[in-house]
């Protein structure tokens, strides 16, 4: 997907942007915020990004890339950290090294994984990473190979519990299940902050283009809920009881990855590159649901 603005005299020059992972939740949702924009839209099927050569050859005559290509599968990568560190690591490394040879700037997304998820307190930007299962040190293996090759031009944006209109995810599954049983239980004993990828797409491309200082970022809503308390949000806003959404422990629910128990980030970077925090988490979800659930 390639497009040029037109001027009066001819082609404008205009900004060149990647994306990777372009047919994924995230991916689609930048291929919407760059609209109209000269872009080049780079499925997994056009672009493995565990392929050194053709990073490299992809990524020339583009100004910025933008990251949405990630091994997603938590619990997968327990079982194949050698694979999901190909992907979320080593392939990130590459990426890294192609836009330093070229002088692009790089947008990665990660993830509050990387945290050990024991603070009482959002986690800074700065704070101690401590990732507690493979996919966490997967993703923290990518933020170090962007912010070692890219001091000047490589940004690192953290984002968790992230919901969109395409592809699985939470809330999408929360519809579903609202539709085909009487009540669900769902954790409450772990809290974060629901994130709808429109909003964090738009967030990355202002980032992207606004030259804030280069470096790490959280990209998600403000305020907090546990997943009980979204998954409650998520009936109410589609116009169902509420009260159908059962509390219930992680315990009940054992899973081969350990998850963080408070994946609440701190948003104080974004004033260094002008941009206010992003929007409360139900606003987000007050927004995106209608068109879904319809």
């Amino acid at each position: 997907m390639v497009g040029a603005a037109q001027g009066p005299g001819g082609p404008e020059l205009m900004t060149r942007y990647l994306v990777t992972g372009a047919r994924g939740m995230l991916g689609r949702d930048l291929l919407a915020a760059l609209d109209g924009r000269d872009v080049t839209a780079a499925t997994r099927a056009e672009l493995d990004i565990t392929d050194a050569a053709k990073v490299r050859d992809l990524v020339e005559g583009h100004d910025v890339v933008l990251n949405a290509a990630a091994w997603t599968d938590v619990d997968g990568a327990e079982a194949d950290e050698r694979g999901a560190t190909a992907v979320n690591g080593t392939a990130v490394a590459s990426l890294a090294a192609a836009c330093a040879a070229t002088g692009a700037r790089l947008v990665h997304v990660s993830t509050d994984y990387v945290f050990a998820g024991d603070a009482t307190e959002p986690y800074a930007e700065d704070a101690p990473t401590a990732p507690i299962n493979a996919y966490g040190r997967s993703k923290l293996a990518g933020e170090r190979a962007v912010l070692d090759a890219l001091p000047d031009t490589g940004y690192v944006v953290r984002t968790a519990w992230l919901y969109g209109a395409h592809g699985k995810n939470f809330v999408r599954t929360m519809l579903r299940l609202a539709a085909e049983r009487e009540f669900v239980e769902v954790v409450d004993d772990q809290v974060g902050q629901p994130t709808w990828s429109r909003d964090l797409a738009e967030r990355l491309v202002a980032l992207a283009d606004g030259g804030g200082p280069p470096g790490i970022y959280h990209g998600t809503a403000s305020g907090r809920t546990s997943w009980h308390g979204l998954a409650a949000a998520v009936f109410e806003e589609a116009g169902h009881d509420p009260a159908r959404v059962r509390p219930t422990t992680s315990a009940a629910f054992v899973r081969p990855a350990a998850r963080p128990a408070f994946s609440v980030l701190g948003h104080a970077r974004w004033a260094a590159a002008g941009l206010a925090p992003m929007r409360p988490w139900r606003d987000m979800l007050h927004d995106m649901v209608p068109g879904v659930a319809r």
